[in-house]
């Protein structure tokens, strides 16, 4: 956990799970982004135990991105498992992770990074503010079931945050170590939890607005997923009531 910067400014996280046919095309668009950056940067590709040849896809890749590296679980442990260990490994000032998919646009991160530095410790992407721009909306009734999760998570989890689950959020290093050293659910609501611990220590979180484009090809089963999330969040409670966050 105590890696030191080597000068690296930006850490991009990108979680992965059966991702081969996508992620080349991912991290074309995100190395062309950081090609003409003044600063030096990682992109970790954390392989979540994958079943296709995701992993033959990034390694082929890296001959060409050399700040690009994976990290492979055993087992396929979940996305806020991978995200975890992905940003636990990480070197740079400033650490971000974005979902393999690319809704929300890699040249984003720009709007997230001028919050930081101007002065929040955690930016998060937003698809609910006034501003945001959502150029290919997802179907209605996932719309609809996000939704009423967002009601839950404010409910059980963490008022004011209007868009919790957007999967692009930006954290300074040392903010990055305090709230994932402490983060304990594996799956999709870790972002909730994420959250949840940010603001039990009293971190200032922004919400931004983004442009997000729905991706056809999400790995969220909208019934199977949404029961577990929801018990994840109930788990998040608990967790808080044992004093795991302190």
């Amino acid at each position: 956990m105590g890696h030191k910067n080597n000068g690296i400014f930006l850490s991009i996280i990108i979680p992965a799970y059966n991702e081969e046919r996508r992620i080349c095309e991912t991290l074309e668009k995100v190395s062309r982004f950081l090609a003409d950056k003044s600063y030096k940067y990682e992109i970790i590709v954390v392989d979540d135990g994958s079943k296709d040849r995701t992993c033959e896809a990034v390694n082929r890749f890296r001959q060409k991105c050399h700040g690009l590296r994976i990290i492979s679980n055993s087992v396929n442990s979940g996305k806020g498992y991978s995200v975890k260990n992905g940003i636990l490994n990480s070197k740079g000032e400033y650490v971000l992770f974005s979902d393999a998919d690319l809704s929300t646009p890699i040249e984003e991160v720009e709007k997230l990074l001028y919050s930081l530095r101007d002065g929040c410790e955690v930016a998060i992407g937003s698809r609910a503010l006034p501003d945001s721009d959502l150029q290919v909306r997802q179907p209605l009734f996932r719309h609809c079931m996000e939704k009423l999760f967002g009601c839950f998570v404010r409910l059980l989890v963490i008022g004011g945050i209007r868009d919790s689950q957007c999967g692009f959020k930006a954290f300074t290093r040392g903010t990055a170590r305090e709230i994932f050293s402490r983060q304990r659910i594996s799956g999709f609501s870790f972002d909730a939890e994420l959250l949840f611990i940010a603001k039990k220590r009293g971190l200032g979180i922004k919400e931004v607005p983004v442009i997000w484009r729905n991706s056809r090809e999400t790995k969220l089963n909208i019934f199977i997923d949404g029961a577990k999330m929801l018990i994840e969040l109930i788990k998040i409670r608990i967790n808080s009531l044992r004093g795991f966050y302190k």
